[in-house]
């Protein structure tokens, strides 16, 4: 896993990359928090929805509730990127939906607009 700290418009903010899966549940997801926050001081996380477990976007399964809980508990805000087009689940676009008009937790499309995402809400 690589930490990229990103410092800009008076945010900071982690990108997160790696070549396999790093939430793959909700002590996996907290210890991602964590370690962000022990390595560069913030609690912005920026990451691509391929380094996140499949259960996650099943939301019957409990995990998604479950990580963004422990993430509000924590102070994390997360923007997760990438291509949402193949679930044609409504209670995961109704959250998809929902979360983006908080200020905690987005599901963007691109890095670039996580990022500006979290600034803009920072």
């Amino acid at each position: 896993m690589k930490i990229e700290h990103i410092k800009d418009k008076g945010i900071d903010i982690a990108a997160i990359s790696s070549d396999e899966k790093v939430i793959v549940d909700v002590q996996s997801a907290l210890d991602l928090a964590m370690t962000v926050r022990y390595e560069t001081g913030t609690s912005d996380i920026v990451l691509d929805k391929e380094l996140i477990c499949e259960d996650f976007f099943i939301l019957s399964t409990g995990t998604a509730g479950e990580i963004l809980q422990k993430f509000i508990n924590y102070h994390v805000r997360a923007a997760i990127y990438g291509d949402y087009s193949r679930y044609t689940s409504k209670p995961l676009k109704d959250f998809i939906y929902e979360s983006n008009q908080g200020k905690h937790f987005f599901f963007v499309a691109t890095k670039e607009e996580a990022i500006q995402r979290l600034e803009q809400t920072g």
